[in-house]
């Protein structure tokens, strides 16, 4: 668990369209085997540490005749941004995917020392 001051707590968020491979038959809808996509986001201003991120998907569209197979993680989590991974395998076909994504953490304050 993290402990935050709360008048520094810091909350950014966004949802975006990670890919879209049925209009062009991206490896995502026509591939089979392992199948990553990444994206690296930005925080709107940088956080004290790393935040907490999370992440859900807002929006999915995947072939109803195959076995839907699906990670979704934020990795490489800095203080000013991350990398939203999305992962499938086998032969899930995958047409379009949107996530949501919140990160909670603390951020600076003007009454902040830094003594370096």
């Amino acid at each position: 668990m993290k402990r935050l001051r709360s008048h520094t707590t810091g909350v950014d968020s966004g949802d975006l369209i990670l890919f879209s491979d049925y209009e062009d038959g991206g490896a995502m809808w026509t591939g089979r085997g392992q199948r990553e996509r990444r994206r690296h986001i930005r925080f709107s201003e940088p956080y004290l540490e790393p935040p907490t991120v999370q992440l859900s998907p807002s929006l999915w569209d995947l072939d109803a005749s195959t076995v839907m197979r699906a990670d979704i993680a934020a990795e490489s989590v800095t203080v000013s941004g991350f990398d939203m991974v999305f992962r499938t395998w086998g032969d899930t076909r995958v047409a379009r995917m949107r996530i949501s994504w919140i990160a909670i953490g603390q951020l600076g304050d003007e009454n902040d020392w830094d003594v370096d």
